[in-house]
């Protein structure tokens, strides 16, 4: 028996969108995370130096997660939200008292939660990566598509207009 490929057990249509709608609820649960652990950071941070970028980073993580959604409902994505909170629930219980500490924070506890943030960051850079090679893949199936439509739609008018030049020539040779 032949051993199948990566491509061809992830070939059919509906295989890929299945696999997409977990990559992206994946990323979606992970982005919750983010917007709640940079809210929690930023309220850490209040009257401290870190305090306004540690706002902005807050809100600019919570607009990230809407703007995942907004792209989920593009490849009609569903939110798998039990998936979600499941997945939430794990990266909270992860971070519970990592810093050596039981009742308060640890100098560690900053250098943990900023690394978390910037591992989210750059899973979120890794999904945008993949987001473009799919939108690449998606111009190029448009592109051809609107190739054949142009040809379709003016191959008779080019037709029409070629025995029209042909015509005219003709007509003007003639006096």
């Amino acid at each position: 028996m032949e051993a199948q490929t990566s491509e061809s057990r992830f070939s059919s249509a509906a295989t890929r969108q299945r696999l997409l709608t977990i990559s992206l609820n994946d990323h979606l649960a992970r982005a919750g995370g983010g917007v709640s652990l940079g809210r929690r950071m930023a309220r850490t941070h209040r009257s401290t130096p870190a305090e306004a970028p540690s706002a902005e980073l807050a809100e600019e993580t919570a607009e990230n997660r809407d703007s995942l959604r907004v792209i989920m409902t593009a490849p009609d994505v569903p939110a798998r939200w039990p998936r979600v909170a499941v997945r939430r629930q794990a990266e909270k219980s992860a971070r519970d008292k990592l810093n050596g500490r039981l009742v308060r924070r640890s100098p560690l506890s900053d250098i943990l939660e900023l690394a978390a943030m910037r591992l989210g960051v750059e899973g979120k850079a890794s999904l945008y990566r993949c987001l473009g090679i799919l939108a690449e893949r998606q111009a190029a199936v448009l592109e051809g598509l609107w190739n054949e439509a142009v040809a379709r739609t003016f191959a008779a008018t080019a037709a029409a207009a070629r025995t029209s030049l042909g015509r005219a020539r003709g007509a003007r040779w003639a006096s």
